[in-house]
């Protein structure tokens, strides 16, 4: 003996699973978001011409001979933010003598934890 479903009362079962809602979405017309670009031009031009890394170092630092300790906080966790993404890349040569000095202290690190002689 075949169970029917029971039907849900007031709602059409849907075979899309998902999709376009009619009526959803940015409506026809309607202006770009923002960009960091756009928005670090727009602190740049309103600032005269002080970039905004230089206004968030100067407001740290207001924040700091306030004493505000919750705002400085804020401030840390924001810098440390930036600037972990730029260290991230960072990119480090070096030339070739301190490659060379860097292989012979590890060469002579190496032997003298294996007992190894030195050529």
């Amino acid at each position: 003996m075949e169970t029917e479903k029971p039907k849900l009362k007031g709602r059409q079962k849907s075979t899309n699973h998902g999709g376009k809602r009619e009526g959803a979405g940015r409506k026809e017309g309607s202006k770009h978001m923002i960009t960091v670009k756009g928005l670090m031009e727009a602190v740049e031009a309103k600032s005269g011409g002080e970039n905004y890394t230089d206004i968030l170092v100067q407001d740290f630092l207001d924040a700091r001979n306030r004493k505000d300790t919750q705002l400085m906080m804020k401030y840390h966790q924001l810098i440390l933010q930036k600037v972990l993404v730029n260290v991230s890349k960072i990119e480090i040569t070096e030339n070739q003598d301190a490659v060379q000095a860097k292989q012979l202290a590890f060469a002579e690190a190496l032997a003298k934890l294996t007992a190894i002689a030195k050529d």
